[in-house]
């Protein structure tokens, strides 16, 4: 689970971008003594991903909040399907709710969507990776709701992986070149990822010491040639323009490792539904 002081640092921000200084419907529609019960429902199927955060948004509003949670991070819930239960101070439960769901919604869609591609590699090899290409400010939600979909996390940011991109390559003057100096100022302990774009330079990384080469937007065909060329020394990543439609291909290629961007920046949020009884 995500450390919950950053959980909470992000609720607090969320909640202040959307409260302000008070939800002025709310606190003008009710008295402010009403109390009841709320349901939360899929209108889609999903997968599970961040019960928790939304939870922690109701408690942080108003600890007096009893919430049951009737599913966990990782399970699959069908259309319908009862998610979670809130009683309490009905004005507290309807300032949280956007925000709530805001969290909830958008971990679920990654989720659903990240066991999509998982489920249509199985029986290769190959792992689904994310990238950067994160809601910012909101990457270690992101990441986790990778991993609960059953998706492997690339490297966290800029500071705790190496991977020389093809603006690295063009600015240093060469991958040889790139690499050479990387490894004079990084510890020895430290991987690194080379992202090439053709064959040659397949050779070329392989040659100059790399630890692990990313396939820029080549075809199936290319991509084969890469692993017969490689022939096990070093995992391969393949990168660019992977969907639904095609990821099992480029896992048939033998790569070990696909990386989709669409699993963050661009996936729906899933569907669900707060209701008051």
């Amino acid at each position: 689970m995500i450390q919950k002081h950053i959980i909470h640092r992000l609720i607090q921000s969320a909640l202040e971008e959307d409260v302000g200084t008070g939800d002025i419907t709310t606190t003008a529609a009710l008295t402010g003594a009403e109390v009841g019960r709320a349901k939360v429902f899929a209108k889609s199927n999903i997968v599970v991903a961040g019960i928790d955060v939304f939870r922690e948004v109701f408690l942080i509003l108003d600890k007096s909040i009893q919430f049951s949670g009737h599913c966990e991070d990782g399970r699959t819930v069908k259309k319908g399907g009862l998610l979670a239960e809130i009683s309490g101070n009905l004005g507290s439960i309807l300032t949280a709710e956007r925000v709530a769901l805001n969290f909830f919604q958008r971990m679920c869609g990654i989720a659903t969507l990240t066991r999509q591609y998982v489920d249509e590699i199985k029986g290769t090899k190959a792992k689904i990776l994310d990238t950067r290409k994160t809601m910012p400010g909101l990457r270690c939600i992101d990441k986790y709701a990778v991993k609960i979909g059953g998706g492997t996390n690339h490297r966290y940011g800029l500071y705790d992986g190496v991977l020389i991109k093809d603006n690295h390559i063009a600015a240093a003057g060469g991958i040889s070149k790139t690499l050479a100096r990387v490894r004079g100022h990084i510890p020895h302990t430290l991987k690194v990822e080379v992202e090439v774009k053709n064959l040659q330079e397949v050779e070329e990384a392989i040659i100059s010491g790399a630890d692990l080469i990313m396939l820029d937007n080549m075809t199936n065909e290319d991509m084969k040639k890469a692993v017969a060329i490689v022939n096990g020394k070093v995992p391969l990543e393949a990168s660019g323009n992977v969907t639904l439609a095609n990821v099992r291909k480029i896992a048939e290629t033998g790569v070990d490792f696909i990386s989709v961007g669409a699993l963050t920046h661009s996936v729906p949020a899933s569907d669900i539904s707060l209701k008051i009884e």
